[in-house]
């Protein structure tokens, strides 16, 4: 949705990569956080688990406008961590999303552009590894209608993608969706009309939904 609640993309579960270049491992870790407590969390257990590198470089944007952005080199040379990494999420146009790359020295020296390279390349493989998703500002619609109208509703949420979040029937039949904001009065219409204005559409809460 434009304006106040724009779309953005993000990743939905955690993935990892790894490269190796001139013996030094550097393994990525991609993981999607809506806070900076929950970032710091993430990259505590991740310098847990690979208690014994020298390195672990990171950036991390969270709001749907990227309002916190941050990165850090963790005693690399300046610019040659956590910026590489950083333009890994801005080109793939990500927030809400933390990379990790931690880094096992192997014993030869990279330089400042062998670096950027292996930073960049390694958040790149973890962004691989990862399923990217939009959110949308949604809107919560429960759907009620007499059972002679359930099977062409529910075709009509099948032909129009509209995930079904739940059903329950009674004395009639009660669907929750959610809608995209902006999509809800398009929607509205075309219920009322395939139902002949006999559907009770009743309006919930709002959110960004992945």
């Amino acid at each position: 949705m434009s304006g106040q609640h724009p779309a953005y993309n993000t990743v939905a579960i955690p993935g990892s990569g790894e490269i190796t270049e001139k013996k030094s491992r550097f393994i990525g870790d991609i993981l999607p956080v809506s806070s900076e407590k929950e970032v710091q969390e993430h990259i505590a257990s991740i310098k847990k688990r690979y208690y014994d590198a020298r390195h672990h470089c990171y950036a991390f944007s969270i709001g749907p406008g990227c309002e916190l952005v941050r990165s850090s080199d963790d005693g690399e040379p300046s610019g040659t961590a956590g910026r590489p990494i950083m333009s890994v999420l801005t080109g793939a146009g990500l927030t809400d999303t933390l990379i990790v790359v931690t880094r096992y020295f192997g014993g030869t020296l990279l330089g400042a552009g062998g670096l950027v390279r292996a930073y960049t390349q390694a958040a790149q493989e973890a962004l691989k590894a990862a399923k990217v998703v939009r959110a949308e500002w949604c809107t919560d619609l429960e759907v009620t209608v007499d059972y002679s109208l359930v099977t062409p509703v529910q075709r009509f949420f099948e032909l129009n993608a509209i995930a079904l979040d739940g059903s329950v029937y009674d004395d009639k039949a009660h669907f929750s969706i959610h809608i995209i904001t902006d999509d809800i009065e398009k929607v509205s219409a075309s219920l009322v009309s395939l139902t002949e204005g006999r559907a009770v559409i009743d309006r919930g809460g709002e959110g960004y939904r992945r």
